[in-house]
């Protein structure tokens, strides 16, 4: 079975929800700050060419079928975070997101299984929006790098990755935005540089912090291939062992990746091969960013590619995913096209 675990559906519910809220102007002021005019106008061309494939099931499964995919795991498009939100809109945004992934995977519950999304930005409330993500039966919840004035370190966080490795809930660690702002704001640096960026230092943050230490069995399933992290495990490791002040953690930082998993969207194939060599291909999975132009539109291609052994491509192809996100191996029927 093949399963992809890195996609995204738009919930126009959600920015219902939030437009014309106190901050959300100033939201919109800083996401064109960050990305640039050019980058926005390519990107709203993008989505608006993409919209069937971001909200119609059919469309979805259709792709998926062209892909050679039996299952995705589907999670809010990022830009549903809206961590800017004070805590009313910012609970009824995030519980309409949860609803309506339940929603559009409930289109195809053999092939669709989601994933929902918890404020960051107000920690007392991320448990309970994590418990109504997992009773409406998705596996897990989608965060961004940081919140507003929070990294992923913060102890505010401690009552949620507690929750999440009781529960055995996935988090998605998927950045959005990054806080490098006008130094990315030409050439689509701001998602190109950007998004590696934010996947490094968040990873960094819950790995030098001691958060696994403490929470040894989280699920946290990195995009991107963790950023630029694992390509620079040399200089993690080297920091630790000859910086006293980099002794947030008990081991080198190198051994806690082997305690997540990571998704296989690294765009080359050598790079999914140092991936694998850093991580172990029993913590990588298949991952398409459907259906974003930043994605692949053919992720078992790539996957293939990378000319790793039998053993590694069942594991990565769908063999990790399905014991992950407790799924059966059996393979779900398709449409026919």
């Amino acid at each position: 079975m093949i399963i992809d675990v890195h996609a995204h559906v738009l919930l126009p519910e959600v920015e219902g929800e939030v437009s014309g809220r106190p901050g959300h102007d100033e939201h919109r002021a800083t996401d064109a700050r960050r990305n640039g005019e050019e980058s926005l106008r390519v990107s709203g061309r993008m989505v608006g060419e993409r919209l069937s494939r971001l909200t119609e099931v059919s469309a979805r499964l259709a792709d998926m079928d062209a892909a050679g995919v039996d299952v995705q795991v589907v999670s809010p498009s990022p830009s549903h975070y809206h961590y800017w939100a004070e805590p009313g809109p910012a609970e009824r945004a995030h519980k309409l997101a949860n609803e309506g992934v339940a929603a559009h995977c409930a289109g195809a519950p053999d092939r669709l299984v989601g994933l929902g999304l918890v404020p960051l930005q107000h920690p007392g409330l991320a448990v309970e929006a994590l418990d109504h993500a997992l009773s409406l039966g998705l596996r897990g919840v989608e965060i961004s790098s940081h919140a507003p004035g929070r990294e992923l370190s913060d102890p505010a966080y401690e009552p949620l990755w507690a929750r999440a490795a009781e529960t055995g809930a996935v988090l998605f660690l998927h950045p959005f935005g990054c806080t490098l702002d006008e130094r990315l704001d030409r050439w689509y640096l701001s998602n190109i540089v950007g998004q590696p960026v934010e996947n490094a230092v968040a990873l960094s943050h819950l790995v030098f912090s001691g958060v696994l230490d403490r929470h040894p069995d989280l699920r946290i399933v990195a995009a991107h291939g963790g950023g630029y992290l694992p390509t620079h495990l040399g200089r993690a490791d080297h920091g630790w062992r000859v910086r006293p002040d980099a002794r947030g953690c008990a081991e080198p930082p190198s051994t806690y990746l082997r305690r997540m998993w990571f998704d296989s969207l690294v765009h080359d194939p050598a790079v999914l091969r140092h991936l694998v060599e850093a991580v172990g291909a029993d913590r990588v999975v298949l991952g398409s960013d459907h259906p974003f132009d930043m994605g692949s539109d053919a992720p078992v291609e790539a996957l293939r590619a990378a000319g790793l052994g039998p053993d590694a491509l069942a594991a990565i192809g769908g063999g990790n995913a399905a014991a992950l996100f407790d799924l059966t191996t059996d393979t779900p029927e398709r449409d026919s096209p």
